[in-house]
């Protein structure tokens, strides 16, 4: 374990000191607070998180190590981590690293041994803002300069730095049914939940035409989830709303379900702190059920807006902490979208029928035709 010194700016000036944990430098970004228990690899490797600095509310990371297979992108997405205990001894017996080793591997700076809770706290009072980790300049003046000097979340535009840049293909090119995905960064295991259910996948860059994506003759339109702010990505709206247009069936997750909002005008907002962990009960306003999901998101679908035009977008699921929107349909297309990650399975399986529901609306649609 690292006794090297390491400190942590607020944009507000709240400063806290404690212990470098993994690569020794300077890193800055939003900070934002994980409530999960479990599956920091495949939180640190989640495109939607590129950009923030994340505080584990857990309080060991690291204890059973890291293996290769658990991500959910080809690296570390998060821009730095801080956490109470960074558990370098690891006990499962499949993995292949430690922390420590793969986060100076990556290039991952963080701190440990500060107070996780009195932060967290801080979050949940204050809000989101921006913060800076340092191993190696203890300056504060110098950090508060850097940290001034980094951009806001709000009004960023992030997906184009994780999408894919070449379209490629998953699954079995002779599979009944053809998904077409939009990459804002997308996840691994939501790719894996198309192709287990005999679906063939191409996944195409963040900035793909319609004509690009129309060429692959797909049955279903999905958009993906992934950093930043839907505000700030018009470019994925028009491509949304052309989507709308072929009538196709339509299934967007977490900015996915945004952007999908945003094709239909309702505006999306900056949300106090977030929502993010495994723990968030969200209720199915159609079949009255409950269940335990996965979030990452700091923006949100306008409850006002979607109120105000109920003609056009119905509600259709509901957090039950804070009443937020988490679901949405398009009236009169077969067209829906979540907030949450049905994918990552909190439940475990509380979620995984939404996958199911877009595969029986291409059935059905591909039935009539």
């Amino acid at each position: 374990m690292s006794e090297q010194r390491a400190i942590l700016l607020l944009a507000d000036g709240t400063t806290y000191e404690g212990k470098a944990a993994g690569k020794i430098g300077t890193t800055t970004g939003e900070i934002c607070f994980n409530t999960g228990m479990t599956g920091y690899q495949e939180i640190f490797t989640d495109p939607s998180y590129y950009g923030q600095i994340l505080v584990a509310t857990n309080a060991h990371i690291g204890n059973y190590g890291i293996k290769d297979s658990d991500v959910e992108s080809d690296n570390v997405k998060i821009a730095g981590l801080i956490c109470k205990n960074f558990t370098v001894p690891y006990s499962r017996h499949q993995a292949q690293s430690s922390i420590q080793d793969y986060f100076e591997k990556e290039g991952v700076v963080g701190i440990s041994d500060v107070d996780t809770r009195a932060i967290v706290r801080h979050i949940r009072s204050k809000g989101a803002m921006n913060a800076i980790i340092s191993s190696d300049n203890f300056d504060l003046e110098d950090l508060k300069r850097q940290l001034d000097a980094a951009p806001d979340m709000e009004g960023l535009e992030l997906s184009s730095q994780v999408t894919t840049t070449e379209a490629y293909t998953l699954g079995d090119p002779d599979a009944p049914i053809r998904v077409a995905v939009l990459d804002l960064g997308t996840k691994k295991n939501i790719l894996r939940n198309f192709v287990k259910r005999d679906c063939y996948v191409k996944v195409f860059p963040a900035r793909a035409s319609m004509e690009e994506i129309n060429a692959f003759g797909a049955d279903g339109l999905f958009i993906s989830n992934g950093p930043g702010d839907p505000g700030a990505m018009d470019y994925a709206v028009e491509t949304a709303q052309g989507m709308l247009r072929e009538d196709k069936p339509m299934f967007g997750i977490c900015l996915g379900h945004q952007i999908l909002a945003r094709a239909v005008g309702i505006p999306t907002y900056k949300m106090h702190h977030g929502h993010r962990g495994i723990n968030h009960p969200v209720k199915n306003l159609i079949t009255g059920k409950s269940e335990i999901t996965s979030q990452n998101h700091g923006f949100g679908v306008s409850p006002e807006a979607i109120e105000q035009n109920l003609d056009i977008v119905e509600i259709t699921h509901r957090n039950l902490n804070d009443d937020t929107i988490e679901g949405i349909r398009i009236v009169g297309k077969p067209a829906f979208s979540v907030q949450y990650h049905p994918e990552a399975s909190p439940g475990p399986h509380d979620a995984a029928y939404l996958f199911d529901q877009f595969i029986d609306l291409i059935k059905e649609r591909n039935h009539k035709n």
